[in-house]
């Protein structure tokens, strides 16, 4: 393989399959890496584990900002709805993303897993009960905005951009329109940050299989069990008890036509966004009110984010029992509301929920440095995981769209 496809092989094409390839040439590397190493003179997998290092730091540098613009400029801009079935639709939203954080939750206790991490942390400190993890969370939310975002407080950086979309809301036109470019411009940057995942993961895998050895490879695979594992549950579980008590009849039929026409694209898209058209024509399709879908779909692809809350909720508990931080149930409870209002504000980029797993990990007292190494893990597994949980945030959104006008036709029939 010579140099330029080897580049165009990082930098061109669809991610996944970048990542693929910066996957199997780091197994390649932590493989080759003893046999070359009295060649050599020095440790390969451990030099290019630097690039992991730098894409890590990266992903560090540009999480707290994201997250406060892009919350700012959701609350914002965000138009509210004047039908009835909108509330219902956003009702389902919110529930079914939070009883997807709690299905996760479980999972997460049932099938514990650790993953290597390359820096241990002294966790005497750690919270061990709810209550000191809601002082903890208080504290948080009061720091000065300027030092939450300099320190990654991703409590204060959610707090405050919550209150200042909040308050903006009432701004003029022209600066809610300033907002969104500043949104949209940072999500560039993020884009281009992801952009080198494809190196940040051979420089990981390098390092972290040449210093633990394939056995590492195990707990990945196994965390990316439980993570589709619980996507799956909540797809063919969960969501259609919401939706038979939306519609009151057998939901599956519904179900299957959602994952199968919208579902299986936004699985190849990895774009909640980008399958907005998708899921606006099965809407159409479907018969279902057009005022109602035309807003409620776009909003779903912002808030409605069942997989995003299974994706912070699995790797927030691998980073605890990784680090054997004991959890009490009314912290992972609360893990479950904070899962929950995380997703809501998931980028729409590819992997934009991983960015949102310090903030979940800042409530155990877990670091940054911690927190930025299970971005890197969920980057690694992302191959399967993003694809599966786009897949299940695009195709819930037309879902419960769907189940909430059926439920109203039904009632002014009724009537």
């Amino acid at each position: 393989m010579n140099m330029s496809r080897l580049i165009s092989l990082f930098f061109q094409g669809s991610l996944v399959k970048r990542i693929a390839a910066g996957l199997v040439l780091g197994i390649l590397v932590a493989l080759i890496t003893p046999m070359l190493q009295p060649t050599l003179g020095f440790n390969l997998a451990e030099k290019v584990g630097v690039l992991g290092q730098i894409f890590v730091r990266s992903l560090r540098a540009v999480a707290p900002l994201l997250i406060f613009v892009l919350v700012m400029a959701a609350i914002a801009n965000k138009k509210v709805g004047s039908k009835t079935s909108m509330k219902s639709i956003i009702v389902l939203y919110l529930v079914g993303t939070f009883l997807a954080a709690l299905v996760a939750v479980i999972a997460g206790f049932l099938f514990p897993t650790e993953v290597a991490l390359s820096v241990k942390e002294d966790i005497s400190a750690a919270p061990k009960g709810v209550g000191t993890v809601l002082l903890d969370l208080i504290f948080n939310m009061v720091d000065n905005p300027l030092n939450a975002l300099f320190k990654a407080n991703f409590i204060g950086v959610l707090t405050w951009s919550i209150g200042l979309g909040l308050a903006f809301r009432h701004a003029s036109d022209a600066t809610k329109t300033v907002i969104s470019d500043i949104s949209e411009a940072v999500s560039k940057i993020v884009y281009v940050v992801i952009s080198f995942a494809p190196i940040g993961v051979f420089g990981l895998v390098s390092e972290t299989l040449a210093d633990k050895g394939l056995m590492a490879l195990g707990g990945y695979i196994q965390l990316l069990s439980v993570l589709v594992g619980s996507m799956l549950f909540v797809a063919f579980v969960v969501n259609p008890v919401l939706v038979f008590w939306k519609i009151r009849r057998n939901p599956y039929p519904l179900v299957w036509t959602c994952l199968r026409e919208s579902g299986v694209t936004a699985f190849f898209t990895r774009s909640s966004a980008a399958n907005i058209p998708v899921n606006i024509n099965l809407a159409k399709r479907l018969n279902l009110d057009e005022e109602t879908y035309s807003v409620s779909i776009p909003l779903g692809a912002t808030i409605n984010m069942a997989g995003a809350a299974i994706t912070i909720t699995i790797l927030t508990l691998a980073a605890v029992h990784t680090l054997g931080i004991e959890v009490s149930f009314g912290s992972a409870i609360l893990l479950s509301l904070v899962a929950s209002l995380c997703a809501c504000g998931a980028s729409g980029v590819a992997g934009g929920s991983l960015l949102l797993i310090p903030l979940a990990c800042s409530l155990f007292g877990i670091s940054d440095d911690v927190a930025a190494q299970m971005i890197g893990v969920g980057f690694i597994i992302g191959i399967l995981q993003d694809s599966t949980e786009t897949a299940l945030n695009s195709s819930t959104d037309v879902l419960f769209t769907a189940a909430a006008c059926i439920a109203d036709e039904g009632k002014n029939n009724n009537n």
